[in-house]
């Protein structure tokens, strides 16, 4: 789903600021097609949500939808717990509503996806509008839960490397010597929407040159940037087949790892094949 689509939806709902927690409202089941807020821990929602939305079919299970590409992401470990506390509200005597830290943490952490597609965090979020006291809210996880060691490689939000096909065995070797790593992955791109991730990357991840990559969280690192570059995953990847990529890339001082060359990898291609074999036993 298009992150402008996220932008749109909410210039069209109320703000959640002028929410009056003290309305009437009802409890009703979560509906099987609101997907983001699957095993949330709860299976009954207040309605009207915190974002005004009193309709299940015409307002909440679409405009949901718009927050599954960016919470597939894994921006941060509470953006489901955050977005699904005003989307799908537990069905207590009073709203829950998000404490402003966890709106913060949250925001530092996935502000930047929707930046990497040229957006801002949604104004309807602005988190000043969540109570700062903590004793009725729902808090953030201390930060030691849920991260990851400063050494674990995240992707980069960056331009569109080229897609350079049929290229010469000194093109190749010139990526294989210049860049930090290079890897053999088969991506795919869904045709319809579902529950998956729009791209995945199939099966194991070949490593030519590991570099800073960790074997057991390269699959995850591709799929993520895959997730974070949407315009140029679009570009690399047709819905509905499966594409073979040797994709090199590069680790930058900030601890993000960023994709440089990408070649498709077609049996006809020669050259790809060649390199990937002499590089062990090749002097740059």
């Amino acid at each position: 789903m298009a992150f402008f689509s996220i932008l749109l939806a909410f210039t069209l709902v109320p703000q959640t600021g002028a929410f009056d927690l003290g309305q009437s409202t009802r409890c009703v089941p979560i509906p099987h097609q609101l997907i983001v807020c699957h095993d949330v821990g709860y299976s009954e929602m207040r309605l009207p949500n915190l974002l005004g939305h009193s309709s299940l079919e015409g307002e909440v299970v679409p405009r949901s939808e718009d927050w599954r590409s960016l919470l597939q992401t894994e921006c941060h470990p509470q953006a489901q717990t955050f977005l699904c506390s005003l989307i799908a509200p537990v069905c207590l005597d009073t709203f829950i509503q998000p404490c402003r830290s966890l709106c913060v943490a949250v925001r530092d952490s996935c502000a930047p996806v929707l930046a990497c597609h040229g957006h801002s965090w949604p104004e309807a979020l602005d988190c000043n509008r969540f109570p700062a006291q903590e004793d009725m809210c729902l808090t953030p996880l201390p930060k030691h839960i849920g991260s990851f060691p400063k050494d674990f490689p995240q992707p980069a939000c960056q331009s569109c490397p080229p897609v350079e096909e049929m290229p010469s065995l000194k093109t190749v070797m010139d990526a294989l010597c210049l860049d930090d790593f290079a890897v053999k992955a088969k991506l795919f791109r869904h045709r319809l929407p579902s529950a998956d991730p729009e791209l995945e990357v199939e099966g194991k991840v070949e490593f030519i040159e590991r570099g800073p990559l960790l074997p057991y969280s390269a699959v995850q690192l591709l799929q993520k940037w895959l997730l974070l570059n949407l315009r140029c995953a679009h570009a690399m990847v047709r819905p509905g087949r499966a594409q073979l990529y040797l994709l090199t890339g590069r680790a930058r001082a900030d601890g993000t790892v960023s994709i440089t060359h990408l070649f498709p990898w077609l049996k006809k291609d020669v050259h790809i094949a060649t390199a990937a074999r002499k590089w062990k036993q090749h002097k740059c």
